[in-house]
């Protein structure tokens, strides 16, 4: 394996080995610290033009496995292990860690002290960065300054509406970089899902007559979406009376159409062990986690016991969490929020 390097902004120089596809390439350093859902990670479009840096030393044990991955693509920059395992065993493997970023072309960097680089980040924030073949140079710093995650969501959203199962109750689901689990819970409550691409408008979406909305997870700061007719879109569809879900991206859009302001996390949160509290029951539970920006908000339905930051707010008919209730791979403990979510479809069914 070739010499490669990884240059962050502030000028810290990590010297690895390269793996996966061998190149360059800049993003937003960001780390996870999951054990296991590795190829969830990789192919979970939140990701989006970001670096992403695992915390747990070996990664690639159990191989690659399609049936597991979040979307067929992945949208993430780079990614940087300690130790890449070449050997996996795992009788659903189809191949290694390595042989898979080749194929799709993205840039992976192993062998560093990815202790020191995650204190630096937790320390610091969130920086960008640029992992490069050769010595880097002040340019290649340079580089990182300017660089800037830009229309994130419309590079992963899909670009038509599509039916993609049968069921009682139709839902429509709005795709800003939806994780295929989303998908999968509402289907396994027999319902009849419809995406929708994040350009449609609350015309075409209630054409179908849609018994609730589902709003995706996405990558991306929420603010660059503030003044975007996708905003005005779901206070349309609010207006609907169809009660509306939303996850991640789509709690902070949702918050935003009714009139809250999100600001971004020292170093957010990405791991499948962020505890969160559940102020009207007083349950905490562990959940799944992507997202480098929260909703500010003093009237939370859930908190981030660590930090307090809003995981959740409550409009009646509709409502929505900053976490994953889907949550591949992680804990489940909030997956009776997909159970809620129909139970109010039954109750405010559009007439």
């Amino acid at each position: 394996m070739k010499t490669a390097y990884l240059i962050l902004e502030n000028g810290a120089v990590f010297e690895g080995k390269s793996f996966g596809h061998e190149g360059e390439t800049t993003g937003e350093v960001v780390f996870a610290t999951g054990m296991t859902g590795y190829l969830e990670t990789l192919t979970d479009p939140s990701y989006y033009g970001q670096i992403i840096l695992q915390t747990f030393p070996l990664i690639g044990n159990y191989g690659v496995i399609p049936s597991d991955f979040e979307s067929a693509a992945i949208s993430a920059k780079a990614y940087i292990v300690k130790h890449p395992c070449q050997e996996p065993s795992n009788f659903r493997s189809e191949g290694t860690l390595d042989a898979f970023l080749r194929e799709r072309g993205i840039v992976g960097l192993y062998g560093i002290d990815t202790r020191a680089l995650t204190r630096i980040i937790r320390d610091n924030g969130v920086m960008n960065g640029k992992i490069t073949l050769s010595k880097p140079t002040e340019a290649d710093r340079e580089e990182t300054e300017t660089y800037r995650v830009q229309n994130a969501v419309a590079a992963v959203s899909s670009k038509s509406a599509v039916r993609i199962s049968e069921g009682r109750r139709r839902i429509a689901l709005t795709d800003f970089g939806a994780k295929g689990g989303i998908a999968d819970e509402l289907i396994s409550r027999d319902c009849e899902v419809w995406t929708f691409p994040y350009s449609a408008t609350a015309e075409q979406i209630m054409q179908i007559k849609p018994d609730g909305i589902m709003l995706s997870n996405g990558p991306g700061d929420p603010a660059a979406l503030e003044n975007q007719p996708l905003v005005e879109t779901i206070r349309e569809l609010q207006k609907s009376g169809a009660p509306i879900f939303g996850i991640c991206l789509g709690h902070q859009l949702l918050a935003m159409a009714n009139g809250y302001k999100t600001e971004k996390l020292k170093f957010g949160h990405r791991g499948a062990n962020q505890p969160v509290k559940d102020l009207s029951a007083g349950r905490i539970y562990i959940t799944s986690q992507n997202h480098g920006y929260t909703v500010i908000a003093k009237d939370s339905a859930f908190v981030n016991v660590n930090d307090r930051s809003c995981e959740g707010l409550d409009y009646g008919n509709s409502f929505s969490v900053q976490f994953h209730p889907e949550a591949r791979g992680g804990p489940l403990d909030t997956n009776f929020l997909f159970d809620k979510f129909i139970e109010r479809i039954a109750h405010y069914a559009v007439k």
